[in-house]
């Protein structure tokens, strides 16, 4: 089974992360020629691992992007994952619920986009909505259709617990479970909101509703902290990434990505002695074939 690779970014696994103590700046002084250097470097190894996880077909690999608004998910998707075959790799982003969705419980519409055996997949939020937006907004509960609700706010321990036995699953079954908190500053994110409104080529990112979530910051971050806690092992790993500089923050997720993949040992399927013998057989013919035909 997985194993998280190690990070001064990993989140404990013992219940003792504190968003207050976690960086949202690089934890030296920015270097952003030195950052994009890094992912480029990152990038071009995880591309020969992607083609080695595809060829092999035993692990799969999920990538689960979490942040507040303005915190680079997106960008950060992009950038890292843009060497990568696109035809070894799903991105799902999960806004509002369909009503097909409400009809299920709230791991369905996640599992049955779940990446199979070889590919990568990229969860643009997540199952961790359930325990985050919601739990900041829990009238939203009252449209989930659920036959009782505990009365005592124990729902958000059995969620927490039902997502944890979910990612073990996976894990032994081999899937690679990797989450990123993209740890964005509130006064970062006044200023990419204002760089939205003050930049025509951005206007289109400005939502008015994602500024009234600023009045609810310090609920967002204690149900992070909530959530960070119960969920981080280490066969499904949360990193806690500094989002205040963005060449930094994609650098961060690249090396984590580069150095997972590449503990699993990836390969290129071995040939035995008689396929080889039987795959150069084949190769005579074709050039006899060839020949024949003065090709």
């Amino acid at each position: 089974m997985f194993e998280a690779v190690p990070s001064p970014f990993l989140v404990p696994f013992d219940g003792s992360f504190r968003v207050a103590a976690a960086p949202t700046s690089p934890l030296q002084k920015s270097d952003k020629d030195g950052a994009k250097k890094s992912l480029r470097k990152r990038i071009k190894r995880m591309r020969s691992l992607q083609d080695m996880l595809y060829a092999q077909n035993e692990w799969s690999v999920l990538l689960v992007f979490q942040a507040m608004d303005a915190a680079g998910k997106d960008g950060t998707i992009k950038a890292v994952m843009s060497g990568i075959n696109p035809a070894g790799c799903q991105v799902h982003s999960f806004k509002k619920p369909s009503e097909n969705e409400l009809d299920h419980d709230f791991l369905w519409r996640t599992s049955i986009r779940l990446p199979q055996r070889g590919m990568i997949g990229i969860f643009n939020r997540s199952y961790y909505e359930e325990v985050l937006v919601v739990r900041v907004h829990p009238a939203i509960l009252e449209g989930q259709r659920l036959p009782f609700v505990p009365e005592d706010g124990s729902i958000w321990e059995q969620r927490l617990e039902s997502i944890a036995d979910h990612e073990l699953h996976l894990a032994r079954n081999g899937m690679v479970v990797l989450k990123f908190w993209l740890n964005v500053s509130k006064e970062e994110q006044r200023n990419r909101f204002l760089a939205r409104i003050e930049e025509p080529e951005k206007n289109w990112k400005f939502h008015a509703a994602d500024v009234a979530e600023r009045h609810h910051w310090d609920e967002y971050m204690a149900a992070y902290e909530a959530a960070l806690n119960a969920s981080s092992r280490s066969w499904a790993p949360w990193y806690a990434i500094p989002a205040d500089d963005k060449p930094y923050m994609r650098a961060a997720v690249a090396d984590v990505i580069d150095r997972s993949l590449e503990s699993l040992g990836l390969a290129y399927p071995a040939v035995s002695a008689e396929e080889r013998a039987e795959l150069v057989a084949w190769g005579e013919k074709l050039e006899a074939r060839d020949e024949a035909r003065g090709t």
